[in-house]
């Protein structure tokens, strides 16, 4: 004990230190500003003193007092701006200590074995970290509305600002995964640097940075006027080189806070901590899968899983069941969860899954018709057999604005619908045919060339360019066209005049040189498909682009909700955070076109599967929408269609859906 009490007071001297140069630059600054005001007092002082007299020093009086209050007038305005800006906070959900008097207990007591001040208040994030936040800034106090919760403290803002001690924030994923002693010993780092947050050079020193942070944040928006503009520039670069002198001090101080933290918490379950952290690498693995996999698929298609945490305990223990992790799990998994110390879980689950598809997608704050809840028991039909019925119609309605007939010719009546073999045919190639890595720009003068063949036509040009389309024809994206029926079937690509070197020229190539909107990961992405592909392939990105641009444009019509607006048992702190920067955390990059042109293919399948052979659409834990035949789940689809996409060779796939029994030349539903 004797050894870690002097690591926990070395680590304490040396963030203090650290906290006495961050607090002295803050001096330095005042010093300085001061400076012009001393010279002022001392030459009125000996002017009325009959010592400096003369023109000169009259001159010199005049000059020094007007730059001192000049300076005096900065100084003053810089010290306000720092002082009413309003640091960053991290949006969470407030746990009220009536809904969890079990989890404030195990905190306090752990305050007490760590001989530290208890967290204020505590509040859950979606995300696999946990740490303290200092919420005394006035700014931080409540907006108007009474409704809003966020710090759950029921003795009102006075008693909120003057409170020293942070807010403790835990993952909620660590609630849901880890046991009541895991959580416990995960916990005690944290609560143990509560210490070290009560010191008063300490707490200073944060106070003074975070102020400094928030200023500049605050003056890095426009101003109204040249005059606004450049006051907002001259406390924005004060402030960023106050911020340059004290970086390295405010950065040895945390690490000696966290010194010392670490060597106080060593005295309570040090053990139990050891085995806790591989729980944490595992929690942070799982709700990464569970959010990009399965969640993200539902916010697309406007619904938000309202269990978020509930799933990635399946996930995990899915998981855990595939790669035999370890043999303990079962027996792990019969303890105490710690969600236990919630009062109603449920309630505070859905919350944090609402923070959390605000946060990683930008949902709105409340639901609504385009924008409800769904449980993990209506996620096949909800999510799944939409998200798939949407894709295959999109799929068909880009299909029609390239000119590919419905049915082929001789075709049984009743097939003009929407069918599986109208994709395999537009996509296959022929022997005499070969993927193309690059464009040949001699393909865009071809003025003989028909739709389907590669070159583009008007009609392709306003799928190839998302803008143009939209400002000539709004409705171009979504209505087929009309001479689809009568327009000569392309397929099979069988004659000599259908030569791969006509293709790249196709809309939304690889390289859209023409319209400016291409890149060069679009010409590498691409580069390996076939021609008919990567026209498809950019005609599904631009609708997609169509639809997001809608979607925005609708939402940015709607009024946000007012601030403080609660959901569910406690308020997300949406009076806290800037909603415009939403997503805070986006989950993904955009998608590129052959991902695109692979999901579409894949959804038109499950679609004919489903609705010809009796497939259902289900959900896996760690993979999100899975296509279930007789019940079990059929992964080996995702190669026979790449091997379409990037060869044009459809026996593969075919080969898989006859084994399955789908019927490709049936119309399916759509959405």
């Amino acid at each position: 004990m004797t050894g870690i009490g002097g690591g926990v007071e070395l680590g304490a001297q040396a963030a203090r230190s650290r906290a006495l140069a961050v607090l002295r630059v803050r001096s330095r600054a005042l010093a300085v500003a001061l400076l012009p005001a001393a010279v002022a007092v001392i030459l009125l002082a000996g002017g009325s003193t009959g010592h400096l007299v003369g023109g000169g020093w009259d001159a010199a009086r005049w000059a020094v007092s007007v730059l001192a209050l000049l300076v005096l007038a900065a100084t003053a305005a810089v010290a306000l701006v720092v002082a009413r800006a309003r640091p960053a906070v991290t949006p969470t959900v407030a746990v009220a200590e009536e809904s969890a008097p079990d989890l404030y207990r195990m905190v306090r007591d752990l305050a007490d074995r760590l001989d530290v001040p208890a967290p204020s208040a505590i509040a859950l994030t979606p995300d696999c970290d946990s740490w303290l936040e200092d919420r005394t800034h006035p700014a931080h106090g409540p907006p108007p509305a009474r409704d809003h919760d966020d710090l759950s403290d029921p003795v009102g803002p006075a008693r909120r600002r003057s409170a020293a001690a942070p807010v403790l924030v835990i993952g909620s994923p660590f609630l849901w995964w880890m046991r009541v002693g895991e959580l416990r010993a995960v916990l005690a780092p944290v609560v143990a640097g509560t210490g070290p947050a009560a010191h008063p050079d300490i707490a200073a020193a944060r106070r003074f940075i975070r102020g400094l942070d928030a200023a500049v944040a605050a003056t890095s928006t426009d101003g109204r006027g040249p005059l606004a503009r450049a006051a907002r520039g001259g406390i924005g670069g004060v402030s960023r080189l106050l911020l340059r002198g004290c970086r390295v001090h405010a950065a040895e101080m945390e690490r000696g806070v966290a010194a010392a933290a670490a060597e106080r918490a060593q005295a309570v379950d040090y053990g139990l901590r050891i085995v806790a952290q591989e729980q944490v690498g595992l929690a942070y693995a799982g709700w990464d899968r569970l959010l990009t996999r399965v969640a993200l698929p539902a916010w697309r298609m406007g619904r938000w899983p309202s269990r978020l945490d509930v799933g990635v305990v399946a996930a995990l223990t899915e998981l855990s069941r595939r790669d035999r992790l370890a043999e303990g799990f079962a027996s792990r998994l019969g303890e105490r969860p710690a969600c236990d110390l919630l009062e109603e879980p449920g309630l505070m689950d859905e919350a944090v899954s609402l923070l959390a598809a605000r946060l990683f997608h930008g949902g709105p704050a409340e639901t609504g018709p385009d924008w409800a809840p769904v449980g993990w028991e209506e996620y096949p039909e909800e999510v799944v057999d939409r998200a798939w019925r949407t894709d295959a119609a999109r799929l068909h309605r880009v299909l029609d604005t390239l000119g590919v007939r419905r049915a082929a010719e001789g075709a049984a009546p009743g097939t003009d619908g929407p069918t599986l073999s109208r994709v395999l045919d537009h996509l296959t190639t022929t022997p005499a045919e070969a993927p193309v890595p690059a464009r040949d720009p001699a393909a865009d003068a071809d003025p003989d060339a028909t739709p389907g063949t590669g070159t583009a036509t008007p009609d392709d040009q306003a799928t190839s360019d998302p803008q143009a389309a939209t400002a000539s024809d709004p409705q171009a994206a979504t209505a087929p066209d009309p001479q689809a029926a009568t327009t000569p079937d392309p397929q099979p690509l069988t004659t000599p005049d259908d030569q791969p070197a006509d293709a790249p020229a196709a809309p939304g190539s690889a390289d859209h040189s023409d319209d400016g909107n291409g890149t060069e990961d679009d010409d590498d992405d691409l580069a390996g498909t076939t021609p008919r592909g990567a026209a498809l392939a950019a005609g599904l990105s631009a609708q997609l682009a169509r639809e997001e641009a809608r979607t925005q444009a609708l939402a940015s019509g709607t009024a946000p909700p007012p601030p403080g607006t609660t959901t569910g048992p406690a308020a997300t702190g949406t009076a806290l955070w800037d909603d415009r920067a939403l997503p805070l955390l986006p989950l993904q990059p955009p998608r590129t076109g052959r991902e695109i042109l692979t999901a579409h293919i894949t959804a038109m399948v499950c679609c004919a599967a489903m609705d010809t052979a009796g497939a259902t659409p289900g959900l896996d834990w760690l993979d999100g929408p899975t296509l279930l035949v007789d019940g079990a789940r059929r992964a080996d689809l995702a190669l026979h269609v790449r091997s379409l996409v990037e060869t044009g060779d459809p026996a593969p796939l075919r080969a898989w859906l006859s084994d399955l029994g789908v019927r490709p030349e049936k119309p399916v539903r759509l959405v």
